[in-house]
């Protein structure tokens, strides 16, 4: 079965592309690959449910691309099922770029990477946008499903999104960075180290009390 991914994103522009610059039979044999790539199994739901951030992109009434950063959580955007996913939308700068165009187009590409182990993963999908405060509607048990801490920012909408197609992205050109939370482990032991020396230098008379 040909990929979905190659099906939905080789487009005739993008093959001349590959023509051009020597890559087309590789891309081909990509294309061909048994892999369906459509339905979400164990290694991607493992990998989404690490994450604490992915990017969004959406297409405007102009035609014009637009991306945007989420963030939550470790597993703040959840796989429901093998092709749907879902996110609490916490309120952000004010501009509801990529809710407005998804008003006119709700097709979304999302684009995780974990920069630690330099793994990125890319989804195609349909977005369905559910308001919090839309009268008598579903988004208060979506909520209670996701999870979502309200306390953190208000949350203005749920994102429901279709998985059309996903791919995994090769590891060049991802530079390591690591967060806070990933370096606490290694962090933590350090200051307790420092902080034990410090007490017994203080027990020996080389520092001075702390006021």
């Amino acid at each position: 079965m040909p990929r979905r991914f190659a099906q939905l994103t080789f487009t005739e522009h993008v093959k001349a592309a590959q023509a051009h610059y020597g890559t087309r039979a590789q891309a081909e044999r990509y294309a061909e690959s048994a892999q369906a790539n459509a339905e979400l199994g164990a290694r991607e739901r493992e990998f989404i449910a690490a994450r604490d951030s992915f990017y969004l992109a959406t297409v405007s009434d102009s035609g014009w691309p637009y991306v945007q950063h989420r963030g939550g959580s470790p597993g703040f955007l959840q796989v429901l099922d093998a092709t749907t996913l879902a996110f609490a939308d916490f309120r952000g700068n004010l501009q509801y770029q990529s809710v407005g165009n998804l008003a006119g187009n709700d097709r979304v590409c999302l684009i995780l990477v974990d920069y630690p182990q330099r793994r990125r993963l890319k989804l195609l999908g349909h977005a369905r946008v559910i308001d919090v405060a839309a009268p008598g509607g579903e988004a208060p048990a979506w909520l209670k499903q996701l999870q979502a801490d309200a306390a953190e920012a208000p949350v203005e909408r749920v994102l429901l999104i279709a998985v059309e197609a996903f791919d995994w992205n090769c590891a060049k050109h991802i530079t390591p960075r690591f967060s806070e939370r990933e370096l606490q482990p290694l962090i933590d032991p350090l200051r307790q180290r420092i902080a034990a020396l410090e007490a017994r230098l203080r027990e020996l008379g080389g520092v001075p009390p702390e006021n």
